[in-house]
């Protein structure tokens, strides 16, 4: 008989040791991710976010942080999920290559000083990895949010690019610590723009 409350259990410790693991490591990282993004903002860039699946859901939710507000009152800040517009979306794997879909809106709206957040589980989504060399193309920086050894994006980072990833090969754990990376970004990005709340 499966004791559905013991595995419940064991995932709440396993988040939590995880979460613990990775913490110190990721945290000099994540504050390098928020001031290069602030600095972004502060001279009227944009961040653009992209992801396939539970990331797509992640660059969506930190876009809307953004835009609307994450813990309190402030103005509206510039961020774009590339995963939104199903009619682009369609369109581009339709007539070129779902390998496209994200590059091509780089191409379109980023701009040198902007940010892509590339966020990708493995580390190799080809996809997100074609979207971050078109951000280089477009002189733009990124960063990039991945897990186990951060596959083919670690190996794009370039100077002034920031790299979070999260050192485990469970993909569960994975996003479980992107989700909290995603709102540690927000709150950084929040008070040191707007001030300590």
């Amino acid at each position: 008989m499966i004791n559905i409350e013991k595995r419940i259990t064991q995932h709440f410790q396993d988040s939590i040791d995880t979460k613990l693991r990775v913490g110190s490591v990721l945290t000099p990282h994540i504050a390098a991710a928020s001031h290069a993004m602030v600095d972004c903002l502060k001279k009227g860039g944009k961040i653009l976010s992209c992801g396939n699946g539970g990331s797509a859901a992640d660059s969506q939710h930190f876009a809307a942080e953004l835009v609307g507000r994450f813990e309190r009152e402030r103005q509206e800040l510039a961020a774009i999920a590339l995963t939104t517009d199903s009619s682009i979306l369609t369109a581009v794997a339709n007539d070129y290559s779902f390998d496209e879909i994200f590059s091509k809106q780089v191409r379109a709206l980023g701009k040198t000083g902007d940010i892509l957040f590339a966020i990708s589980t493995s580390g190799n989504s080809k996809n997100v990895v074609a979207a971050i060399e078109a951000a280089h193309l477009k002189g733009m920086r990124v960063v990039g949010m991945t897990g186990r050894n951060g596959g083919k994006i670690a190996s794009l980072m370039q100077p002034g690019d920031v790299l979070l990833n999260v050192d485990s090969q469970v993909t569960t754990r994975i996003q479980e610590v992107h989700l909290l990376t995603l709102h540690c970004l927000c709150d950084a990005i929040d008070n040191l723009m707007f001030g300590e709340i």
